[in-house]
């Protein structure tokens, strides 16, 4: 019975004095330009800002190598004919130049036949001959020249080192100032 029930009576409603208004000042804004194929969101709520596009990837670069201006060691000619000799024989090797704590001064030069270098040996090369030098005597050796000596008792190799601040007096070790 619901249905037949009339609706409620209206109310009169209060009259409302309509005053028109003076137009408020707006400030001037400069209208959002948005490049190309830009659309905005037809969602009010959403921020109506254009986002920048991300940045392009950056090419990845290789890495330089450090090369040095000047070999760590200088072969004498004499030296460079006598490892030629010992390199061009039946099992042909590089020779690797090194330090031992050894002798009244401190260090000895050691030297090594290998089969190729390590990965932090420096590689001298000079007139077609290679000769390494192991990474923990490079400090020590570097800027020598490097000689082959022989008389009538010996034949060895022997090195001219700027670096030597003390030496035994049979010259078989060395010390390096800091």
């Amino acid at each position: 019975m619901s249905a037949l029930r009339s609706p409620p009576p209206q109310q009169p409603q209060p009259q409302q004095h309509h005053v028109p208004r003076s137009p408020s000042p707006l400030p001037e804004t400069t209208p959002v330009v948005l490049p190309e194929g830009t659309a905005l969101s037809n969602d009010a709520a959403s921020p109506q800002v254009a986002a920048r596009p991300p940045p392009a990837p950056k090419a990845e670069k290789p890495r330089p190598r450090i090369r040095s201006t000047k070999a760590a060691l200088t072969i004498a000619p004499a030296a460079v004919s006598r490892l030629r000799a010992l390199l061009s024989g039946p099992t042909p090797q590089l020779i690797r130049i090194g330090v031992r704590n050894k002798g009244c001064a401190g260090l000895s030069y050691h030297l090594d036949y290998v089969d190729k270098p390590e990965k932090f040996d420096e590689v001298v090369e000079q007139d077609g001959v290679r000769v390494l030098i192991d990474s923990k005597a490079l400090f020590s050796i570097i800027g020598s020249e490097m000689d082959w000596k022989e008389d009538a008792l010996s034949a060895k190799f022997s090195f001219k080192n700027p670096n030597i601040k003390d030496a035994c007096g049979c010259g078989e070790s060395f010390a390096v100032g800091s």
